[in-house]
């Protein structure tokens, strides 16, 4: 008995009450179900309909037409008592009935609870993470890695066929840069034991050295051309610094719960460009300025789209175009997600709408999903000066943190190391998905590393609490009674109720954030409840088998919600 059921239990009975006033209304239950909100105290009632919206239709005064609808919720189902407030119905729901429902429906449905159907026979696409091959996995990745995975498990839960797709930055001068520095200064040893830490390095080492010496820009251009030509040594290197990346990202990833579909990079499109600038061409939208060839979006209040250089290389547009046609034609998805920092908002507006000039009508299937940017203690991120902070050192300071409170508290807990990186890599992930996504954020690590409070490591601890009361009573009763609940028993309920509401919100939105301040809800109305209700030591046991059912019922809805934003399962702490 989810909320959203609950609303349309309420609109269909309000319906009838509307019709009743005025059978010719056009309203349905389902736009009714739409109106109701929640009241800012739940004193006034847990659920609340405002009656403005029907002072039109029904030629009435709110409070007049509140008072009229109120009749038709009489003998409703979980409807305990409607007052009227002003313009507003305000709904009482029956305590013992509306928490037995949702208790039992949770456990009735497992972790199909909260799941949606709106995606069924739908497949989305989702670009998301794509870090540069040859450069560190920092904390500026933690924003399109985590959000775009969310968006991806949150798609997934709601029925949809989803394509993970990590499109690398694996082509560019930059890789002449990384040619160049590896002559100079590096060796094939250093490299393989020294991994992509080996490689920044390097690269870390040209832009020093090309300072004083600017003929190294020239001399990396060089060799990117002659890998752009296909010279054999420099693609062995190429590929090789390619393999080196993808092994050190995929260790990152797995600390997140992290696979993807495809690793497809910007390379893999280099020899699909050529056929995109035909169609564009074809389609008569290109023109030549200053020997490149643009497309004008002046009269969409946009610059130029440039999609050739005048030196005759493509650019980013173009392989973002061409990757777009590949993934149509490959996957026919309904959706094609890009999750990429907001800076880059117009590049995506501007190939999008090349898109839809070229004349494909799947043009508004394309999403860009922004977020904000990142920056420690006030410090830009720049990978050439070496002013980053790496994900792993990030993940392994928090991770010996929650070691040190672990060694301290519980030294003999199984699987001490792993539930310490869950727990502190978990962290992490909370402190960032906490956010609005858009918001700018200064990561000061202190604050990420606090583990009271509203944090990550309260949410799983919370869970693994729990866990422990399941283990202990060796199971659910089947004998559990509902009446007479208490008003934390009944907020908890209500709590529980509300997450296929989360899911949609944050699915809608694109917000993460919509499940962490839901988690965040759970757990508040859980260790309410725990603290005041006796569980396993109530000596009435059909209470002590609905105060283990609603235990299990959070124990499911949270292990749900933490797959929804990278977080693992903590079932002992």
């Amino acid at each position: 008995m989810s909320i959203i059921d609950l609303r349309q239990i309420l609109a269909v009975a309000i319906k009838a009450g509307v019709d009743s006033i005025n059978p010719e209304t056009a309203l349905t239950a389902d736009e009714i179900a739409e109106m109701f909100e929640y009241p800012p105290d739940d004193k006034m009632g847990d659920i609340a309909l405002p009656c403005f919206k029907f002072s039109k239709t029904l030629r009435k005064a709110p409070p007049v037409i509140a008072s009229e609808l109120s009749a038709s919720l009489n003998g409703a189902e979980f409807v305990e008592e409607a007052q009227v407030a002003g313009g507003y119905l305000n709904i009482f729901i029956d305590r013992d009935a509306f928490t037995k429902a949702q208790t039992e429906e949770v456990i009735a449905k497992g972790e199909k609870y909260g799941r949606l159907t709106i995606g069924e026979g739908k497949t989305m696409v989702i670009d998301y993470s794509s870090p540069n091959v040859a450069k560190p996995f920092h904390i500026g990745h933690l924003g399109t890695t985590v959000i775009g995975h969310s968006i991806k498990m949150l798609h997934e839960f709601a029925g949809y066929k989803c394509v993970g797709v990590n499109h690398l930055g694996d082509w560019g001068t930059q890789f002449g840069k990384l040619i160049v520095a590896y002559r100079k200064w590096g060796n094939r040893e250093e490299i393989e034991n020294g991994g992509i830490d080996a490689l920044v390095a390097l690269y870390v080492k040209f832009h020093n050295e090309a300072e004083n010496d600017p003929s190294l820009e020239d001399q990396a251009r060089a060799e990117f051309t002659a890998l752009e030509s296909g010279k054999e040594e420099n693609l062995e290197l190429w590929k090789w610094f390619i393999d080196i990346s993808i092994e050190e990202y995929k260790k990152t990833y797995a600390q997140l719960g992290i696979e993807f579909d495809s690793y497809a990079g910007e390379s893999f499109y280099y020899d699909k460009c050529g056929p995109v600038l035909e169609k564009l061409d074809a389609a008569g939208i290109t023109k030549i300025d200053q020997g490149a060839t643009i497309v004008d979006l002046s009269e969409f209040n946009m610059p130029p789209c440039l999609v050739l250089k005048s030196d005759g290389s493509t650019i980013y547009a173009t392989r973002d175009i061409a990757a777009a046609l590949y993934r149509k034609e490959t996957y026919d998805f309904d959706k094609c997600i890009y999750v990429t920092s907001a800076g880059q908002s117009l590049h995506f507006a501007q190939w999008f709408k090349v898109v839809e000039l070229m004349g494909y009508e799947w043009y508004n299937k394309l999403s860009h999903v922004p977020y904000g940017t990142v920056s420690i203690d006030g410090a830009k991120l720049a990978t050439r000066t070496g002013n980053v902070v790496l994900l792993k050192d990030l993940f392994a300071q928090a991770t010996e943190k929650v070691l040190g409170i672990m060694n301290e508290k519980n030294p003999d807990l199984a699987n001490k190391e792993a539930t310490a990186e869950a727990v502190g890599v978990g962290a992490i992930v909370f402190h960032y998905l906490s956010n609005n996504r858009i918001k700018d954020i200064n990561f000061k690590l202190d604050d990420v590393l606090k583990f009271d409070g509203n944090t990550g490591p309260y949410a799983q601890y919370t869970y693994a609490r729990s866990s422990s009361l399941l283990e202990k009573a060796g199971g659910v009763p089947e004998n559990a009674d509902f009446k007479n609940c208490t008003e934390e028993e009944f907020q908890l309920a209500k709590t529980l109720s509300k997450f296929p509401e989360a899911v949609a919100a944050a699915l809608d939105s694109g917000e993460p954030m919509m499940i962490t301040r839901y988690i965040l809800d759970v757990c508040t109305a859980f260790n309410r409840f725990y603290h005041e209700c006796q569980i396993l030591s109530c000596n009435e046991e059909n209470i002590r088998a609905r105060r283990i059912a609603l235990t299990s019922a959070v124990h499911t809805v949270l292990g749900s919600a933490f797959g929804l934003i990278c977080m693992k399962k903590t079932e002992k702490i």
